[in-house]
């Protein structure tokens, strides 16, 4: 009987610090698992060493693949192309720095074959990540909760595992260009469960994700996934209105002899251009993720490929939504 095949489809970019770290001590773990393994890096246009030592550790090892970017596409492209290059009957997402532990593998396989498709590894701590970022990560959660109808699970991260049937779902559809993966492994439906983790220090480099980074991955997860931002002006009229009476009736029933209110005039003016700026800016910003969308320009490009078959080798292709839909329907 065949064995089956896990997937473990790993981000990498500017990672020269840590991937052979990373590579030993995953495939110390993986030579243990009762299944096959393949262990899938996506170089997400790396400009340090990481290319060299991925072509490495390819040469040496023909169970490790790889897929090289044309340029930077970001992480949330890098994800969804691991999984789209995937063979796997099981498919794991993962960082490189060996934040995300290694020894979880064998638990993860223990769920998928109790039959579960969707399994969300949720950290527990996260030491090396700091109070504030901890305090904001929480936040974010509790405010996209809010907005969103979708049940997120709190400190949910990029480590997430998939069945081939979910897998499947995501290469065929969710292919928007401004994306949350693991809002969508969230949203996806299917039997689900979670996994509890303590996040590892770094095993070498630093985060590629810096405050910037983070605040626009933050207002791009709020626009997709929920439109109350786009119903503020409504309320915000509805509290100007009634703020708009209080004052009126205050100015009414206050005034003595020649009116003033100078002071009344301009509070009210800042406060009502305000609320107009807000809205306008929120609606600007669906706007323009509308924008990118119906460019419908690829995800990810890809320059070539190792360890994929020789029919593979060194190709250079793109993968658009129309071609991943006639992959999907060929299996």
């Amino acid at each position: 009987m065949q064995k089956k095949l896990l997937s473990v489809v790993v981000s990498v970019y500017n990672e020269e610090a840590v991937l052979q770290k990373y590579y030993e001590a995953a495939t110390r773990v993986l030579k243990k698992i009762s299944w096959d393994y393949e262990l899938l890096f996506v170089n997400d246009g790396s400009l340090d060493g990481s290319p060299v030592i991925l072509d490495h550790i390819s040469h040496a090892d023909k169970k490790v693949k790889v897929v090289n970017f044309s340029k930077n596409f970001g992480h949330e492209a890098a994800m969804i192309a691991g999984i789209d290059y995937a063979a796997g009957d099981a498919i794991i997402c993962m960082d490189a720095d060996l934040q995300h532990p290694v020894e979880c593998f064998p638990r993860i396989l223990e769920k998928f074959e109790q039959g579960y498709e969707v399994i969300n590894m949720v950290r527990t701590r996260n030491a090396s990540a700091g109070w504030l970022k901890n305090l904001c990560s929480n936040a974010f959660y509790k405010v996209l909760r809010f907005l969103s109808n979708v049940e997120f699970q709190q400190n949910a991260s990029d480590f997430f595992a998939v069945s081939a049937r979910v897998a499947d779902i995501l290469r065929s559809s969710y292919r928007e260009n401004v994306r949350f993966l693991r809002g969508y492994v969230q949203n996806i439906g299917f039997k689900k469960t979670v996994i509890e983790y303590e996040a590892h220090a770094r095993a070498g480099g630093a985060s590629k994700y810096n405050f910037r980074k983070l605040l626009q991955l933050s207002i791009n997860t709020i626009v997709c996934f929920s439109d109350l931002p786009l119903k503020l002006g409504i309320f915000a009229g509805i509290i100007a209105a009634g703020m708009g009476t209080i004052l009126l009736l205050y100015t009414l029933f206050t005034r003595q002899g020649s009116p003033g209110g100078y002071a009344t005039i301009i509070v009210t003016l800042c406060f009502m251009f305000a609320l107009l700026f807000l809205v306008i800016g929120i609606i600007g910003e669906y706007i323009s993720i509308l924008f990118i969308e119906l460019k419908d320009r690829p995800i990810y490009i890809t320059e070539s490929v190792r360890n994929m078959g020789a029919d593979q080798e060194d190709s250079k292709e793109e993968f658009t939504h129309e071609k991943i839909v006639r992959i999907v329907s060929e299996k």
